[in-house]
């Protein structure tokens, strides 16, 4: 079984900047792709980031230029680097993980930011 734990949420002021991680545990080897997605209140669950083992990475058009994924060489941790936070950043954000035999998720970090 694959864990998936995130960190690194908190407040910060428009403008400014958060790092979020993702640790996953378990059999981790075969995933192929590693995700941020985010919910705001009464909005659907949407991408942010999207890194495969490809190297190729996607992202939201809202956030492109901004927001950055990566990952450590063992692909059992990766990040999503937010510079120039804006206030409709704020959401629950989780970490995804998939393989052929999963699709796994965190249990979310709040992101809030201030005007």
């Amino acid at each position: 079984q694959v864990q998936l734990v995130e960190s690194g949420g908190g407040l910060v002021q428009e403008g400014g900047s958060l790092r979020l991680s993702c640790a996953a545990s378990g059999s981790t080897a075969g995933i192929v792709a590693m995700a941020w997605y985010r919910q705001a209140p009464g909005k659907e669950r949407e991408l942010v980031a999207r890194l495969r083992i490809t190297r190729d990475t996607e992202y939201a058009d809202a956030v492109r230029g901004r927001f950055a994924i990566s990952t450590n060489k063992a692909r059992n941790r990766w990040y999503l680097q937010m510079d120039s936070l804006k206030v409709d950043d704020t959401a629950v954000y989780y970490c995804n993980a998939v393989s052929s035999a999963f699709n796994k998720w965190g249990q979310g970090t709040q992101v809030t930011v201030s005007s």
